[in-house]
């Protein structure tokens, strides 16, 4: 929390030592295409000012019948079927297609939307992605340019209340967001909050369907489901880190930072400190205190916090509404391999 919080820690990896992991890690794709995620003020402050009105609570709760009437036509396509993939089925095409709706994009791209976040992801955040993998990003990368400038093109001609539109038509004391500010964001959006919120409703059915009477209750309390949202994301995060600069030289746990150093936060570690909460390792949806660190802190506080939030909220109430026995599959599941980040790649349940 001290390291997370602290408005004075950096996040340019241009500001790190030339050897430290921290740049390695992320200079390559932050020279490429610089986001929020590795500005510091006054350029991110900016950015996020800009933006930051679309993504409050009250902002967010207007979508939730778009992401709601997703989430029944993902769960129709399933109908009558004895046992099915859910991260196929709900959780991977649920933000995809919800963002891209209120992105504004055309449904017909969804499947591409999906496929550009996964390839982005998978090499964009990986130092240790396979040449294949990083051709593939590229691609991805280009794709998701063409078409982010396609439609902004197409809200300078004809305005609209879209999600694009309103990024086209921001303005806070005259400044407006620039065109590759507003594909940088889209990418944002996509790579960033997509492939996490798939992340969060296939970790926390996990959780839930390896514990029955947590299952259980929640079907019969689903009053309960806020606060179990909390526990899935202290539980089993989908970002299990995080990472600040050192803007001089500080002692942090009884070790000295130098200037410049960068500094991993394990926050999938901090989330079961046992100094901090009873039981930790224990899934309880009706835990007191389900504080966490997965959205992270500061002023980098997830922007996207809410909008994951509501979408799962909306996956997995309407799983447990609809499917009241559902249990894990034979078939198994698989994780993917992508460091820092923890889900599920195929999930297999049955009805």
């Amino acid at each position: 929390m001290r390291v997370l919080r602290d408005l004075e820690f950096w996040v340019d990896p241009s500001k790190s030592t030339e050897d430290d992991l921290f740049r390695r890690m992320q200079a390559e794709r932050t020279e490429r295409d610089p986001s929020m995620l590795s500005l510091d003020d006054p350029e991110h402050k900016r950015l996020r000012n800009l933006v930051s009105g679309t993504f409050t609570p009250r902002a967010v709760l207007a979508w939730q019948p778009v992401v709601e009437q997703v989430a029944a036509e993902l769960l129709d396509a399933v109908e009558g079927k004895e046992e099915f993939d859910l991260v196929d089925a709900l959780a991977n095409p649920l933000p995809a297609i919800a963002i891209a709706r209120l992105l504004g994009v055309d449904d017909s791209q969804q499947a591409d939307f999906k496929r550009w976040s996964e390839d982005s992801v998978t090499a964009g955040f990986n130092m240790f992605a396979t040449e294949e993998e990083k051709a593939a990003a590229d691609r991805a990368q280009e794709s998701l340019e063409a078409c982010f400038r396609a439609e902004i093109q197409k809200r300078r001609e004809s305005p609209s209340d879209d999600l694009i539109g309103k990024m086209v038509s921001a303005n806070e004391d005259g400044d407006q967001l620039t065109e590759r500010e507003i594909v940088t964001m889209g990418n944002l959006l996509l790579v960033a909050g997509n492939v996490t919120t798939s992340d969060l409703i296939g970790n926390g059915m996990k959780a839930l369907l390896e514990r029955p009477d947590q299952y259980a209750k929640l079907t019969h309390q689903p009053d309960l489901l806020p606060n179990a949202i909390e526990e899935m994301l202290r539980f089993d995060p989908p970002v299990t880190q995080s990472g600040r600069i050192a803007p001089k030289d500080v002692e942090i746990g009884g070790v000295l930072i130098r200037q410049g150093q960068g500094i991993t936060t394990v926050v999938a570690a901090a989330n079961r400190d046992p100094s901090v909460y009873p039981n930790p390792d224990e899934f309880d949806i009706e835990r007191e205190d389900t504080h966490h660190q997965s959205f992270g802190g500061g002023a980098h506080l997830c922007l996207g916090a809410h909008l994951a939030r509501l979408e799962a909220r909306e996956a997995i109430g309407a799983l447990i509404r609809r499917y009241p026995n559902l249990r894990p599959s034979d078939r198994g599941f698989t994780y993917k391999r992508v460091p820092g980040f923890r889900g599920l790649s195929e999930y297999w349940v049955r009805t």
